[in-house]
């Protein structure tokens, strides 16, 4: 039997993410999604193909598996454009340039230009998030 297609809700609960955050995806087309009415529907394979990899088992299964996963967002203000782009260029570089064995780690950013602010969006697994803080942290330089 097929299973039912996701609302926005359950997939920003799966991701751990807004539900506007999901919406914006759906609206980029950057996740596939049929509208029905006035709601989205996310298929499975849609939100597998989004994620990079298999969305996971079903409910019963996941109750079997300890999984652990972390979502952060790190602001910086004050960042000039230039930097901002290389920082989410090292960020991005570091996650891409993983083991396809890892576990899946996504890093976004997000840039305001007006309030010269950057948000850096990190879903992964605790670890993976520690590094990549570490790297943040490494890299951008606070003022004394």
């Amino acid at each position: 039997m097929p299973q039912q297609p996701y609302s926005v809700e359950q997939v920003a609960n799966l991701l751990g993410l807004h539900v506007k955050t999901v919406r914006t995806y759906v609206r980029d087309g950057r996740l596939k999604a049929v509208r029905i009415g006035k709601q989205y529907r996310i298929a499975r394979e849609d939100l597998e193909a989004f994620l990079g990899q298999p969305a996971g088992p079903p409910a019963a299964e996941t109750a079997r598996r300890r999984h652990v996963e972390a979502s952060s967002i790190v602001q910086i203000d004050g960042i000039a454009p230039d930097e901002m782009t290389m920082l989410g260029n090292m960020l991005m570089a570091a996650a891409a340039s993983r083991s396809p064995a890892d576990r899946p780690l996504r890093v976004e950013t997000v840039y305001d230009e007006e309030r010269a602010s950057l948000k850096i969006i990190i879903v992964g697994g605790v670890a993976d998030t520690t590094e990549v803080f570490r790297l943040v942290t490494t890299l951008v330089k606070e003022p004394a």
